[in-house]
């Protein structure tokens, strides 16, 4: 996610033949019926970009050992990239700098869902609702687990507002998400203390207090590590329904998430159901009073989740992207969905690796290996860095990223979530597709504008796995 391009477009001929300067074998892109130019069914089947790997497909590109490095080297390097267990005290000043670099008085105007431009006056509420007049001296943090799906706000609201009186899609306040079992640190409170503002691993933001159960620091940090454990391998799984406990009842569980395994007999009925078809998960639960419960719930052995994550190959590299396929685009994670940074960061997550939530940030990551470029990068230096892409590869252009599912002859493909689409229809004139979702597309007809492809206005390449 973030800084959206307007400037999203697919620009095709019926037969076009592109990148002759390519070694590989000159295709042509055709149009489909879809109107997704060079995309035909076959090309919506992971197997296919799987079966061209060939003997490669399996191939471990990092263990768990180089996983863990890689993070641990993360961790230490990207500034995006937060110590969730913070010092016993936090003064005022950084607290205050931390909520105003993230909840800055928007000075352009901003439209609400009904299309009527949101007063001077309720910004100043949101202002307000900060409560900087309320930071302390000295902050001792509180620890808390995200029990459900939680947006991440700028601001504490829920009042969704857009930069043009025609979208309703791109709420400027809507920032990410966290998902069930994320510990976070509470460190400052709404005016009405109904929002927190909490430092998570990627993100400092605004939560709704409801959304989290607050425990003891060591109780909140050592779940995210405990084991055994389930680890998230579809695009959405759900927690068995039972009335018996609606806390745990149906609870959405994303791509990504790892919950520890409960140490319970395996003829004890768990919430009024027996568990021998399921895996009994601990899930962070809220009390009336905002405490901190852990309780059993039930997640079917049939649900696509992992005792460990993934081996990191390109294989599984492509599966995970494709269980996405057609998902709508969810900006900040809107939607019960994501956008494309958040994409490709989940899809890495169920293997084990981490990356930065936003775009900009994965794209220039101090512990990543990348190739960047500028104005001054010659199109002959692109066009070298296209032609060595590889499955798994990132692509960013400014606001954007694209993933790398293979190649066609002199084609290289994505799969990418995107809100945009458009394309030059037979009479040469831009033409939205609106795509708005996770889509596979080819990368070199892609244009930014009318006078430049994407390819002309990439910013980087990343390639993650990758050994030191």
């Amino acid at each position: 996610m973030r800084i959206r391009s307007n400037m999203f477009v697919l620009a095709s001929a019926l037969a076009l033949v592109l990148s002759t300067a390519y070694a590989r074998e000159p295709v042509q892109l055709v149009r489909p019926p879809s109107g997704v130019v060079g995309v035909e069914a076959a090309q919506l089947d992971p197997q296919f970009w799987v079966s061209k790997l060939g003997t490669d497909a399996n191939r471990v590109l990092l263990d768990a050992a180089a996983i863990g490095a890689a993070n641990t080297k993360m961790r230490a390097q990207d500034p995006t990239i937060h110590d969730v267990a913070l010092p016993a005290s936090i003064p005022q000043a950084t607290v205050r700098e931390w909520i105003t670099d993230l909840s800055e008085r928007p000075t352009r105007t901003l439209y609400d869902e009904q299309h009527k431009e949101v007063p001077a006056a309720t910004l100043d509420g949101l202002v307000d609702a900060l409560a900087l007049d309320r930071i302390a001296a000295d902050t001792t943090p509180r620890y808390a687990l995200v029990v459900s799906r939680a947006a991440l706000r700028t601001f504490p609201t829920t009042l969704r507002v857009f930069s043009n009186n025609e979208d309703t899609d791109i709420d400027r306040f809507q920032e990410s998400a966290l998902f069930p079992g994320v510990p976070v640190a509470i460190v400052h409170e709404s005016r009405d203390g109904q929002w927190a503002f909490v430092v998570s691993q990627r993100y400092r933001a605004w939560v709704e207090r409801k959304h989290l159960a607050e425990g003891a620091r060591d109780v909140v940090l050592g779940f995210a590590d405990a084991a055994p454990y389930r680890l998230v391998t579809g695009a959405k799984v759900r927690t068995t329904y039972t009335p018996n406990l609606p806390q745990a009842s149906d609870v959405l569980l994303d791509m990504g998430t790892r919950l520890p395994l409960a140490a319970v007999p395996p003829d004890q009925i768990v919430n009024g159901q027996h568990p021998y078809s399921s895996h009994v998960v601990q899930l962070p639960i809220r009390e009336a009073d905002g405490a901190l419960r852990i309780a059993p719930a039930l997640v079917q052995d049939i649900s696509d989740t992992s005792a460990a994550p993934l081996p990191l190959t390109h294989a599984n590299i492509i599966r995970q992207a494709f269980k996405f396929l057609g998902e709508r685009y969810g900006w900040g994670h809107d939607y019960e969905a994501r956008d494309c940074s958040g994409f490709v960061s989940e899809i890495y997550a169920s293997m084990g690796v981490l990356l930065p939530r936003n775009t900009r940030d994965q794209s220039k990551s101090p512990s990543l290996h990348k190739t960047l470029f500028d104005d001054k990068s010659t199109r002959e230096q692109r066009e070298a860095a296209v032609e060595a892409l590889q499955p798994g590869d990132l692509v960013y252009i400014p606001g954007h990223v694209m993933m790398v599912i293979g190649w066609i002859g002199d084609q290289p493909f994505v799969i990418h979530d995107t809100n945009g689409g458009t394309m030059r229809a037979p009479d040469g004139k831009l033409r939205s597709l609106h795509l708005n979702g996770v889509s596979v597309t080819p990368l070199l007809p892609l244009m930014y504008d009318e006078d430049h492809r994407y390819v002309d206005r990439m910013t980087s390449v990343v390639r993650v796995a990758t050994q030191d």
